[in-house]
């Protein structure tokens, strides 16, 4: 039987991310595929680790911080703008192709309209 991962903390582990090609190493995730168990912070890496992406050797990465809280989505950003974030795709899209056709519309009339 193999024991159940522990249980980790996000926000206490440092994340680190490359230079080069911008991955971000996740402490949460690890790195599975070279053997990185999840929960391992950027800084208990081995010197060897290289980034996924590119190959890059830890030298490359800068910390970036703990991950806090959560990402700001819909819910959240609602209430800006001019209310256009409460509509769905389909209602935008003809809002603003709607505006396109009306403006090249206007403009071909001063097109039609000359002597």
């Amino acid at each position: 039987m193999t024991e159940p991962d522990p249980i980790i903390d996000p926000k206490r582990l440092e994340r680190g991310e490359c230079t080069v090609c911008g991955y971000v190493y996740e402490p949460v995730d690890g790195d599975r595929g070279r053997g990185i168990t999840p929960g391992t912070a950027f800084e208990s890496l081995p010197e060897g680790w290289q980034c996924p992406s590119c190959r890059s050797g830890r030298d490359r990465f800068r910390t970036v911080g703990a991950r806090i809280g959560t990402f700001a989505g819909l819910e959240e950003n609602a209430k800006f703008g001019i209310g256009v974030n409460i509509l769905n795709p389909q209602i935008k899209n003809l809002l603003i192709f709607g505006a396109l056709l009306l403006g090249a519309a206007l403009l071909f009339s001063f097109y039609f309209t000359g002597q």
